[in-house]
């Protein structure tokens, strides 16, 4: 069997077919994931990312801070490439990922095979098919982790080739090495490991590391450094993780955090069961015994593969080696934004688990060679091993279909995950299921008394169901806890919007645009609010604003429009209501608006009862014949038409609704406007 075995994969042909029936497998075991939706941290990355739009957003991607996570310039230039192919079609972006996973698998096969380790074939196909990798496959923000994965092994390759003597021109590899490790620092800075796998593949060699040879990876170990260091501090003062963040771990816990990880990530490995998106979050007690038994059970390996060594060889310590250097930036030694809630995630694992993955790999062949009676077993047990990882792959791949989904079943996995509380809940308050969102919000801020992201999504759930005092409350206190989040400002000044403080809403906008001056919602609210305080001029002003961030927002039209209106520029209002209508047929608002002003606007050159009487008549119909302004406007179309009768009635109806509504005001005009409509005349706002 082994003989067939080495016969299939010595010639190119046959390991071409290999990697087509590879490849095959593991597209097919992701097949729940081809059409998934986008995730979280999707909208951050792709669908609310303006420099992949931006006439501007490749030069801003490479060489500003405007990149909305970390510096991760080539993972959005390729987003900018695939928007402008596919838009925002998320199937596009998922096989992007797949495609370039089953060729990190592919590469995996190479550099292994390059390196003469036994059953780099297995360590492939292992690789491409483990549930560990869905996360990094899957989810369409995790690009930054297959990409980097890809040019990471290309310099591997790069860098074989060139430590090899028989290389004719090995400086040329050796300059393809580092252009190929820059590529990879430019899609993630956890490749910043890559030196400590260029010593390990000299080592594994056995290869002397002379000075030359330490001289030769210099250069990769400053651009790492310089990377990790940009990475630092981005995440620190431009990603949001604070100083109190940053120091909430000391020394020793953060010893006992990262010996806990290394033995959490062996253990998805070697038995890949109740894999989630978000781990629960350990309690590390420097005071408690039983969390250095971690510590202890890896100090104990270590010493047994040092002694181990002379009869195993070098590949036990490389692998153990690669394994833990490469997953040193996330093991808790440096402080990351993610640790609010989990020390762990698979994707954190996705290059480094090649080490295990290859010692297990050749392991089992090199028993195939030794035990040769049971080499038929051995190769069926590891045929079945495979199997069932696809199988694992494929259920795993279901959770990631969309986001509902993803949050459910982390919940089902982790129930303490406040996390998933609060994202489940605004998955639910954008579906409109606010009752169900606001129970999670709740069960967030009983878990998180402190988060102040549960306050004010709280508050805006509150809002939405009319309970405007309570979410004022929450929204108050989540400005009182973190005064300079946007968000937080906004809520509030909605909700105070709608209580109508106008003077506090209005200050809580311009806070929120003094914060960030491009935040839609911000200005978009600030100028509602200024329109409903009579500061008509800074209204338009704001509208205006808005609208260039979001051109194509109805609400926003309507606003403008309005105001326009009350300034006495009815012309261009008239043009931002048909935008409005344009881009949102079903907008009640501006079709009343509209058809208010083409009935009874003082500019005669604008006036048009059949159209005013089209455009009440479908405003009516989607109000459901209940809303009293509408039927105002009905009655002002009607006469503007000349059908006074049918004014008289619908202005009654509308005046009936009024009364009922306890609507004064609105009663004592229609009364004005009847009398009008019973003298033959229609009603005619006066010129402004």
């Amino acid at each position: 069997m082994h003989e067939v075995v080495g016969r299939l994969f010595s010639s190119r042909s046959r390991a071409f077919i290999f990697a087509l029936v590879l490849a095959a497998a593991t597209i097919f075991a992701y097949r729940p994931a081809w059409n998934g939706g986008f995730l979280w941290d999707d909208d951050v990355y792709i669908t609310n990312n303006e420099l992949l739009t931006a006439p501007d957003g490749l030069r801003r991607i490479w060489f500003s801070l405007d990149s909305p996570s970390q510096y991760f310039p080539l993972v959005y230039t390729t987003f900018r490439i695939e928007h402008a192919i596919w838009g925002l079609d998320p199937t596009g972006y998922h096989w992007a990922n797949l495609l370039l996973h089953i060729g990190n698998a592919l590469l995996v096969w190479l550099v292994l095979a390059r390196l003469k380790v036994p059953g780099g074939w297995l360590a492939g196909a292992i690789f491409a098919l483990h549930p560990v990798q869905v996360e990094s496959v899957a989810w369409i923000t995790e690009r930054k982790n297959v990409l980097m994965g890809f040019f990471f092994l290309l310099t591997l390759l790069a860098w074989i080739a060139f430590s090899d003597g028989r290389t004719k021109r090995p400086w040329l590899f050796y300059v393809l090495a580092l252009i190929l490790y820059l590529l990879a620092l430019s899609a993630k800075t956890t490749a910043c490991t890559l030196p400590a796998a260029l010593f390990l593949i000299l080592w594994l060699q056995k290869r002397p590391i002379s000075w030359k040879r330490i001289f030769q990876i210099i250069p990769f170990f400053i651009l790492g450094i310089a990377m990790g260091v940009l990475a630092m501090w981005w995440e620190r003062y431009h990603q949001g993780t604070s100083r109190t963040v940053f120091t909430f771990l000391s020394p020793i816990e953060r010893v006992l955090v990262a010996s806990r990880a290394i033995w959490f990530y062996l253990s998805k490995l070697a038995w890949p069961s109740n894999l989630t998106f978000i781990y629960p979050r350990w309690d590390i007690a420097p005071t408690h015994l039983l969390n250095y038994a971690w510590l202890l059970a890896g100090v104990f390996v270590c010493v047994a593969i040092y002694f181990l060594r002379r009869y195993v060889g070098r590949c036990v310590e490389v692998a153990a080696a690669f394994f833990v250097a490469t997953l040193s930036p996330v093991l808790g030694f440096i402080m990351l934004y993610t640790f609010r809630y989990t020390f762990v995630a698979d994707h954190y694992q996705y290059l480094a688990c090649i080490g295990p993955i290859a010692l297990a790999s050749a392991g089992l062949v090199n028993l195939a060679d030794v035990s040769k009676n049971s080499r038929t077993l051995i190769f069926s047990v590891a045929l079945c091993v495979v199997a069932l990882l696809a199988t694992l792959t494929w259920r795993q791949a279901a959770m990631y279909g969309n986001i509902e989904t993803l949050w459910r079943t982390t919940l089902s996995r982790n129930p303490s995950c406040w996390m998933a509380h609060n994202n489940l809940g605004i998955v639910l308050f954008e579906k409109g299921q606010l009752d169900d969102a606001i129970v999670h919000y709740r069960t967030t801020l009983q878990m998180q008394p402190n988060f102040w992201d549960a306050d004010y999504n709280l508050g805006t759930a509150l809002l939405g169901k009319g309970h405007v005092d309570e979410a004022i409350f929450y929204c108050d206190k989540a400005v009182r806890m973190q005064p300079n989040d946007p968000d937080a400002q906004v809520a509030l000044a909605n909700a105070l919007l709608q209580k109508r403080r106008i003077d506090d809403a209005i200050a809580h906008y311009q806070k929120a645009v003094a914060i960030r001056p491009d935040y839609f919602l911000a200005r978009y609210g600030l100028g509602h609010a200024l329109l409903e305080g009579g500061k008509f001029d800074a209204a338009i002003e704001h509208s205006r604003a808005a609208l260039l961030i979001q051109p194509n927002n109805a609400d926003c039209h309507t606003i403008l429009a309005i105001a326009l209106d009350e300034e006495g520029q009815s012309v261009e209002a008239v043009k931002h209501y048909e935008k409005a209508l344009q881009i949102s047929p079903q907008s009640v608002s501006a079709l009343n608006n509209l058809a208010w002003l083409l009935a009874t606007g003082s500019n005669a050159s604008l006036r048009n009862g059949a159209r005013a009487i089209q455009l009440a008549r479908q405003a009516d119909q989607l109000s459901g014949g209940t809303n009293a302004l509408v039927l105002r406007t009905l009655a002002a179309a009607y006469a503007e038409a000349g059908q006074f009768g049918k004014a008289i009635e619908s202005a009654r109806t509308a005046m009936q609704l009024g009364r009922s509504q306890r609507a004064d005001s609105l009663v004592t005009e229609l009364q004005q406007q009847i009398a009008l409509y019973e003298l033959a005349l229609p009603y005619r706002e006066m010129a402004k």
